[in-house]
């Protein structure tokens, strides 16, 4: 249960349709399995203490006496395991037969949640038998499971961990989930941010994606972590099929399935810190009047985790989907820049280097002058060598200019830093930052004064990730009329340029892309050496792909260094964790140190869950101070943990099964 991690399951067990004894033996042995690989909350399905095609004989007392005593045995079977049961029973209550989940912890039924909808359509007849709950019914219910008459409370109930405030769970079943107005709603509403669902969802032709899609859209319109568990293997075929299809989803997301059909287990960690701030952070999520809690006992203990662990979480994985992505992603930017240029007379000037920024700068430039119906020389592209200037990044400059028809132009600017660094008494030898920040500057002065000579804006080039280092020169790099990349993470820059190449249409644009594909990163402020880029960014800053992983989990999620460095570590096997450990506390220190240039950083679209912009999703004084994030990283990074490895080892060979 560390860093907010708390191991579910949903199970479906081989059952035997009315021999309650039998299957309460299978249901604590599994779940006492589950205990022993750290699951903490374990869902079987509806009415799988007796199966949920036993017809009829639901309504004999001979079949309830069983069920309650099927709930006993578990209880005792499981009352030494570290473990929350949730299964699905028949429970009488005011001379009223409702369908239920029960709730078993340490030996003891702890509560009952009764089902609201139940439905009486297509091959279900559930009316002929069970009463729907309404809310009107006693709070408690009587339960002879063993231990005599036991009162039981009853009702619409958030089951809370007394060791962990947001372990909170409560259960919704079947249908409830399928209706209009779904009690797991206002149970998330009233502080439940895992839900569980035992069901008997039969299996027919194309359900199993529609269930899919119900699942993942309740879990994030609620903000919450949701178990389904379906029943299977076992019960009658005599009309319906059920194939055990298990889901857990989290804020949206499905973390762990079985398919139908399959082993009829579903295995992974919701992570109840994670929701907690997600609605903490959103404020449109209403808290409704107060549910009852029932308190149950849970060991706090580090999960081992077996979810999978995004590295590039900017980045869709399949290729469909990425290509789809990147599509959305240049259009937003076109046609803000479109708006933009429409505004201020449709001419624009970009500082072309031959790298990536500039180069998907420039491709947003041609998009959205398209979509204007101008004409492609009204961007003026200029290129700049200076000191570090190397052949391979002008010549690409000047090729993809070309290619893609905008004017082009070379202005050297050797001669006017020089004599800029003699005018404030800078010695040419010393290539400090001074030295380096002289040619950023220059190139923006010389950018601004051609804008301002043809009437038009300067499209910045900077992206997303050096605004979260603050790898830019201030009032150089940083500052542009328009800033049509400030939205995009590195990562995924380098996607959107490979995407433009491929699908432009263009031999000689492609090619040029390519190669600015293939060359390193390098703001170029350095002398060459032997003609090659001789300071490449990510020696200096550190890999991207770990600064964007950083970016996300910190921004996004909210998470802190410690868990940030946890989940590196699963994500990135191919560093060592000294390495991963260097790198974020780079990350903490430049992050906030460097908030004073994105307290001026000037206009630009947003085109994902995060942004920068002072005037939008970050309001952050420039003066802020790093200590508290960087006293996390305090003595980590020294040596791997074996369960971090295990961990990291588990990840890899997922990745390899995707």
């Amino acid at each position: 249960m560390k860093d907010g991690f708390i191991k579910v399951a949903a199970i479906t067990p081989s059952i035997k349709v009315a021999d309650c004894e039998y299957n309460a033996k299978v249901i604590a042995d599994a779940a006492k399995a589950a205990a022993k690989k750290g699951v903490k909350l374990a869902v079987f399905p509806e009415l799988s203490v007796c199966g949920y095609t036993v017809g009829d004989l639901i309504l004999h007392d001979t079949l309830i006496d069983g069920c309650n005593k099927a709930l006993g045995s578990i209880a005792a079977a499981t009352s030494a395991s570290d473990i929350v049961i949730v299964v699905g029973a028949p429970i009488v209550n005011c001379n009223k037969l409702y369908d239920c989940a029960v709730v078993i912890n340490r030996g003891k039924v702890i509560g009952i949640s009764p089902k609201s909808n139940i439905p009486n359509y297509g091959e279900f007849y559930e009316l002929r038998y069970f009463t729907p709950y309404d809310g009107r019914c006693p709070d408690t219910a009587t339960l002879n499971y063993g231990l005599g008459d036991v009162q039981v409370p009853f009702g619409y109930l958030l089951y809370r961990c007394s060791g962990m405030r947001n372990f909170c769970f409560a259960a919704e079943i079947c249908e409830d989930l399928w209706a209009p107005c779904s009690p797991s709603a206002s149970l998330c509403c009233a502080g439940a941010n895992i839900i569980v669902n035992p069901s008997a969802s039969d299996e027919i032709v194309g359900k199993s994606e529609y269930r899919r899609s119900l699942v993942a859209v309740q879990s994030g319109k609620l903000a919450c972590g949701y178990v389904y568990c379906d029943a299977g293997e076992g019960e009658s075929v005599t009309d319906l099929v059920f194939a055990g299809h298990n889901i857990v989803a989290e804020c949206g997301e499905i973390i762990a399935e079985c398919a139908p059909f399959g082993d009829g287990i579903a295995v992974s960690e919701i992570d109840v810190d994670k929701i907690a701030r997600e609605r903490m952070r959103i404020n449109t999520f209403p808290i409704s009047s107060a549910v009852r809690e029932v308190s149950f006992d849970a060991e706090k203990s580090v999960t081992s985790l077996t979810r999978y662990v995004d590295a590039s979480p900017f980045v869709p994985k399949a290729v469909g989907e990425l290509h789809a992505r990147c599509e959305e992603v240049l259009e937003i930017q076109a046609r803000a820049l479109a708006s933009r240029l429409k505004h201020v007379g449709g001419k624009s000037v970009i500082g072309i280097s031959g790298g990536l920024d500039s180069a998907l700068a420039l491709i947003v430039a041609v998009r959205a002058t398209d979509l204007l119906g101008g004409k492609r020389s009204d961007i003026t592209a200029v290129t700049m060598p200076c000191f570090g200037t190397t052949a391979r990044t002008k010549s690409n400059a000047a090729l993809l200019s070309e290619a893609l028809g905008v004017n082009f132009s070379e202005i050297d600017i050797k001669e006017a830093v020089d004599r800029h660094l003699k005018d404030i008494g800078h010695d040419k030898s010393t290539t400090d930052v001074t030295y380096e920040n002289a040619q950023a500057r220059e190139r923006t002065q010389v950018l601004m004064d051609i804008a301002n000579r043809i009437g038009a804006i300067v499209v910045g080039t900077g992206d997303l990730s050096e605004l979260a280092l603050g790898w830019a020169t201030y009032n150089g790099d940083h500052m542009s009329m328009y800033a049509v990349n400030a939205g995009v993470p590195k990562t995924l820059v380098r996607h959107l340029v490979r995407y433009y190449a491929y699908s432009c249409g263009s031999k000689q644009a492609a090619d040029a892309l390519y190669d600015i594909l293939d060359t390193p990163v390098s703001p170029e402020l350095l002398p060459a050496v032997d003609g090659k880029i001789s300071q490449r960014t990510e020696e200096l800053v550190g890999p991207y792909e770990l600064h964007d992983f950083f970016l996300y989990n910190i921004l996004r999620r909210g998470f802190g260094p410690r868990k940030i460095y946890r989940l590196a570590c699963i994500a990135f096997t191919d560093y060592q964790p000294q390495t991963i450990a260097k790198w974020l506390k780079t990350f903490c220190s430049r992050f906030f140190a460097q908030q004073f240039k994105r307290s001026c950083m000037p206009d630009g679209p947003k085109v994902g869950s995060i942004t920068l912009s002072p005037r939008g999703d970050l309001r952050m004084p420039s003066d802020a101070h790093a200590a508290l994030w960087l006293e996390q990283l305090d003595g980590i990074g020294s040596e791997k943990s074996k369960k971090t490895q295990q961990e990291g080892k588990r990840q890899t060979t997922s990745k390899r099964a995707k």
